[in-house]
């Protein structure tokens, strides 16, 4: 292994996201393309019976619910029919956020009639100059909501979170410390001030991030699972995707809100996140993966940085157990990821990548959108013009999006600029 290489494996190792937990062996990635084991990619536009599938009604009316259905079975999971009782009480409300440029909410959402049950967090902003509903960015954040905006009236979450060193913290509870820690992640001036609202709720008020038997967040909501999960049970990707549509219930009702306008956003794991939840959820108008790796925008069956069979070692509990069967073995996993972005067709879908994060595979990723594009062109929709990978801070935008840019595992000011510009083609009004 060469110098470049050793000096991006203990970048992994500092990197947030599928990073966090699950140091990275040099001998157990493959950062070499002339290393890409030869596979097959399951066809997108062929049925289950070996029919094609040539019109849009063919792809909404079956083949759409064949690929939906072995993503359920094989990788996701599926999670129990929770009956709840959404309810919403308001926490605070200030007109004067982000300098003035915002009106934010924080509203705790119930999903039983008891308020001690599973409930999440709401942090919602809209342009302080709006006159009515808006279209708006609704995405899941890592470390509470307090860590979007270095504000002292923002409510600090009470749900487990992730050890943090870097930030002082020695155990599993959120500090003042995490206050605006995660604010260059967000770009919320960036976002009012182009008549977006922005939505987020801590991932781990839905479902805490680590494997205790799935007997926190949602989980309770169903019955309790006794030993080993059945093989399609949904993980807490799963999960997380869930909370995500139960927020965009919330928001049809919201004045503020236009939820026949809001695009799901999510990095890194939650960027696998927020492709399932647009894949299940047909109501989220666009849906935006940043950084979002294996078991999100990238093929598996390249197995080029993160692989199958790391990330079910090291996250045994995102995924359902049936995924371990392709350990090792993606060439006879039934779906590749190209499948999942196609999933949002016709809907405007944006993929972004970073040059120094290999491990996510940024070539993966492009590919799987590239592919995706023959769902999108059966609904006279352009996807990516060229097989060929852009070039570095070259954004290319048609009814699909795509960059990479300089730098690393993250999300940053200028992969806002790209989703605002994205969302000003398709979400607001003409």
């Amino acid at each position: 292994m060469n110098r470049c290489q050793w000096k991006y494996v203990l970048l992994c190792l500092c990197l947030c996201g599928s990073r966090e937990l699950a140091p990275v062996m040099a001998q157990e990635a493959n950062y070499d393309e002339a290393k890409v084991p030869a596979y097959t990619l399951p066809d997108l536009l062929t049925d289950l019976s070996g029919a094609p599938v040539t019109t849009p009604q063919q792809w909404q009316q079956g083949r759409r619910a064949e690929v939906l259905g072995l993503f359920e079975q094989h990788v996701f999971g599926r999670l129990p029919d929770y009956r709840v009782q959404l309810r919403t009480k308001l926490r605070s409300e200030v007109s004067d956020a982000v300098g003035g440029l915002a009106h934010r909410r924080e509203l705790t959402v119930y999903f039983t009639a008891d308020d001690s049950g599973p409930q999440m967090d709401l942090l919602i902003y809209t342009p302080a100059a709006a006159t009515g509903p808006v279209p708006a960015f609704l995405g899941l954040n890592f470390n509470g909501n307090q860590a979007i905006e270095a504000d002292s009236r923002l409510h600090i979450t009470q749900s487990w979170v992730r050890n943090n060193r870097e930030l002082g913290i020695e155990d599993n509870r959120a500090t003042e410390a995490t206050r605006g820690s995660e604010a260059s992640r967000w770009s919320v001036e960036r976002i009012v001030k182009a008549g977006y609202g922005l939505v987020t709720i801590y991932y781990g008020d839905i479902d805490p991030d680590f494997d205790d038997g799935f007997r926190n967040g949602i989980h309770s909501l169903g019955e309790a699972v006794s030993g080993e999960r059945a093989g399609d049970a949904g993980g807490s990707i799963s999960a997380w995707s869930w909370g995500l549509s139960r927020a965009l219930d919330v928001l049809q009702s919201d004045a503020r809100i236009d939820a026949a306008r809001v695009a799901v956003f999510g990095h890194s794991r939650l960027g696998k996140t927020s492709l399932w939840a647009g894949a299940a959820d047909q109501r989220f108008a666009m849906v935006i993966s940043n950084n979002s790796g294996c078991g999100g925008a990238a093929w598996s069956r390249r197995a080029f940085g993160e692989t199958v069979a790391r990330i079910n070692r090291s996250f045994p509990h995102w995924f359902c157990v049936n995924h371990r069967k392709y350990n090792n073995n993606e060439g006879a996993l039934p779906v590749d990821h190209h499948m999942l972005i196609a999933l949002a067709a016709p809907r405007p879908v944006y993929v972004a990548s970073a040059v120094e994060d290999q491990w996510a595979d940024p070539r993966g990723e492009y590919l799987s959108l590239w592919h995706a594009g023959v769902v999108y062109r059966l609904f006279g929709r352009a996807g990516m013009p060229s097989e060929e990978l852009p070039g570095l801070d070259m954004p290319v935008q048609t009814d699909v999006g795509y960059h990479i840019r300089s730098g690393k595992h993250d999300v940053t000011d200028y992969d806002w600029q790209q989703y605002v510009k994205f969302a000003d083609r398709h979400l607001k009004a003409h």
